[in-house]
């Protein structure tokens, strides 16, 4: 399923609400400054709650802003052996420490 929205969320097999939804989040990724009050309402029409629009463009624009920063500033990879020792470390103690 994740294959099919990443190639056309229209044609994928998700509810009518995600195509609604993902379909937002394109423009807001794309062209910003053209999101409009009735962007939202179709999203909302189409079933999703405030909160998972809010959400979703949260998500949207804070994955825009690393990707500038990180492009701009010229921060590094991980690379693959980082990767699989911060999901260790995520998976044996989580986000944040116990208090």
């Amino acid at each position: 399923m994740v294959d099919a929205v990443l190639e056309d969320h229209r044609s994928a097999p998700i509810s009518d609400a995600h195509k609604a939804l993902f379909t937002l989040i394109e423009k807001a990724a794309l062209f910003t400054n053209e999101v409009t009050a009735g962007d939202i309402a179709a999203v909302k029409a189409a079933g999703m709650s405030e909160e998972a629009i809010y959400d979703a463009i949260t998500v949207c624009a804070l994955f825009k802003f690393f990707t500038t920063w990180v492009d701009a500033s010229g921060v590094a990879d991980l690379g693959a052996e980082g990767y699989a020792m911060s999901g260790e470390r995520l998976a044996a103690h989580g986000y944040a420490p116990a208090e």
